[in-house]
């Protein structure tokens, strides 16, 4: 069990990773998480399969002894404990569900995956200590490292794009240096901004909305946003666009899912692969938790694009008042926001905690759904709640203080 669970987990390709992450089986979900922390994992199939083949050396040794009196012939009790026994133990307790586990890695890895969640419960406190037992191997590895922080490479751009340098030159080169540390979260639209339809709208009234909206393509659900079927691309109606009552349903495509946790450069070369632009984004529980694009991934390099379909910035997320105020709505982006007053991603980070949005933060910060009127401030920064209501906020007025 512990064997072909080690080299069905560590055997595990791309394209089998990419399934999984496609997926929203709950098991297939367990074996990413369970592949996030491989040290973690590791150490607890190496402990389990210590105490299962000592427990078999020790059993059998105890029954050899009753069976065959061992005790007076010494070497007898060496061939049968040590090489008969040992060789048992490498042959079918390795050597076979290693080789097996080898050819059936995924299908191995998500049938031990609520066996090894269980035994990585179990054996936490000790394994958490012979985990943390290896840090100083990796400090020692660190210090013989020269790789550049991100932070270091968001110095070296400000230095080298002092002077004959736009603005936008410069947002894209630290895009492309953050590009492959940023997770799907930070990009996504989150799921109360989605734009969806359901399974059960008319032809006649799922057009007025495609029009009102101008999506290309439109996440379809059943009974609910966790229930996502698939993906409606506006072109596909088109032949059918003067038929009446015309059963669009059979027009929609696979959905594409993906963890919030998943890289965006990951996501990126998936969307190549599959010749797709959009994704349904889930989380731990495979709930929806939003949606992300090619545009989205691609914006965080070259900032904003627009076409004819987009509305302005100010009109959908943001107000200005002047240089150094703007109201904004509550469920804007922490990245979002950080691109409006042009500063790094991880400005918030110390009190942002979980929260993607800026009405997360603030709940982040002060604990409970602040009325309207309601004061804070952080750094250089004060936010006053402008609008809201007894379950959410709505709108937040944010003031940098100029320090000139």
């Amino acid at each position: 069990m512990a064997s072909s669970s080690e080299t069905a987990y560590f055997s595990l390709q791309p394209n089998d990773i990419n399934e999984l992450e496609s997926s929203s089986d709950r098991k297939e979900q367990l074996v990413l998480e369970i592949r996030q922390k491989p040290k973690t994992l590791l150490v607890t199939i190496l402990i389990t399969n210590n105490l299962v083949n000592i427990s078999i050396t020790i059993f059998s040794t105890y029954i050899m002894n009753m069976m065959f009196n061992l005790a007076v012939n010494p070497i007898a009790a060496f061939i049968l404990n040590v090489i008969v026994v040992t060789s048992l133990i490498l042959l079918i307790g390795e050597m076979i569900p290693k080789v097996y586990a080898s050819k059936k890695a995924k299908s191995i890895a998500i049938m031990m995956a609520p066996i090894l969640k269980a035994l990585i419960i179990i054996f936490k406190p000790l394994s958490k200590i012979f985990v943390s037992s290896t840090s100083f191997i990796d400090k020692r590895a660190a210090k013989k490292t020269t790789g550049l922080s991100l932070s270091d490479l968001s110095t070296a751009v400000d230095i080298t794009t002092e002077d004959g340098s736009s603005p936008e030159e410069k947002n894209m080169l630290k895009g492309i240096a953050t590009f492959g540390e940023k997770e799907v979260s930070d990009i996504m639209r989150a799921r109360v901004n989605m734009f969806s339809v359901s399974l059960d709208t008319d032809f006649e009234e799922l057009m007025p909305q495609i029009i009102d909206k101008g999506f290309s393509r439109i996440p379809v659900y059943d009974k609910d946003l966790d229930d996502m079927k698939g993906i409606l691309y506006v072109k596909d109606l088109l032949p059918h666009i003067d038929e009446r009552n015309f059963e669009w349903q059979n027009l929609i495509r696979p959905v594409f899912f993906v963890p919030e946790n998943k890289k965006i450069n990951d996501l990126f070369q998936d969307f190549r692969a599959k010749k797709i632009h959009i994704a349904i984004v889930v989380d731990e529980y495979g709930g929806t938790s939003g949606l992300v694009t090619l545009e989205d991934i691609v914006e965080e390099i070259v900032g904003d694009i627009s076409d004819e379909f987009d509305k302005e910035p100010e009109n959908e997320y943001y107000k200005k008042i002047d240089n150094d105020t703007y109201v904004f709505k509550a469920q804007i982006s922490i990245v979002d926001f950080s691109k409006v007053f042009e500063i790094d991603d991880d400005y918030f980070e110390e009190v942002k905690g979980e929260s993607d949005t800026l009405a997360g933060m603030i709940l982040e910060m002060e604990g409970r759904i602040p009325e309207v009127g309601f004061k804070c401030e952080y750094k250089e920064f004060s936010f006053e709640i402008v609008e809201a209501d007894n379950k959410h906020i709505i709108k937040i007025k944010v003031s940098r203080k100029n320090e000139e």
